[in-house]
């Protein structure tokens, strides 16, 4: 297997988003509604990924004042999760439960570097090896911080209920629903997944305004 299309500039999101309105102009639709789209590229490696985990089941803005304490502690690399006790972990804003599950992204021992270059399964497949780590993350972190075009994350609450309301569906699908469906948006699945969310929104603040 080899990987596909990378999304590297705001020209490859906006000739997905080309691709998919002529596919589908339900999409051409969409873009009429929320302009151009973003680009989304994040770094790669050790601290994407903890910074997934340290935002699980909280608020954004939870997230950020304890990612900020980690920066501060100097906690955002393998060799100072594995030297931190949990003292220094609790102290940040840690749960014990995601104590564990740093300490085991610290001791997976991933290879980032090759990440860049494997296929997306094995991608998914490696980083949902970890505990703490689901296949949405995993799906994410192959989007936005390894720029793959052909990812989506059907498992997206935001993606099921933008896909009822753009498509006009009776309810929101589910995960295995969605990803059928995204099928057919194939090369650029993670394209589709940025126009989604970005109509999402859209729709939002329509209805909040009415």
């Amino acid at each position: 297997m080899t990987v596909g299309r990378i999304i590297e500039t705001d020209a490859c999101v906006r000739e997905g988003a080309a691709w998919l309105a002529e596919a589908d102009p339900r999409f051409g639709h969409a873009l009429t509604q929320t302009g151009p789209l973003p680009l989304r590229r994040r770094p790669d490696g050790f601290a994407q990924l903890l910074s997934a985990i340290v935002s699980q089941q909280v608020s954004v803005a939870s997230a950020r004042a304890i990612w900020a304490r980690l920066e501060g502690a100097g906690l955002i690399t393998e060799p100072a999760i594995r030297a931190a006790s949990d003292e220094d972990l609790r102290a940040v804003g840690l749960s014990r439960q995601k104590m564990r599950y740093a300490r085991a992204l610290a001791e997976a021992g991933i290879a980032y570097a090759d990440l860049r270059t494997a296929p997306d399964q094995e991608v998914v497949a490696t980083l949902t090896q970890v505990p703490g780590i689901g296949t949405w993350t995993a799906e994410i972190y192959a989007m936005f911080s390894l720029g793959r075009a052909d990812v989506f994350a059907p498992g997206d609450l935001a993606l099921q209920e933008s896909a009822r309301l753009l498509f006009g569906l009776p309810d929101r699908p589910r995960e295995a629903a969605l990803r059928r469906m995204a099928a057919d948006w194939s090369p650029w699945r993670a394209v589709a997944a940025r126009l989604l969310w970005a109509y999402y929104h859209v729709e939002k603040d329509r209805e909040g305004i009415a």
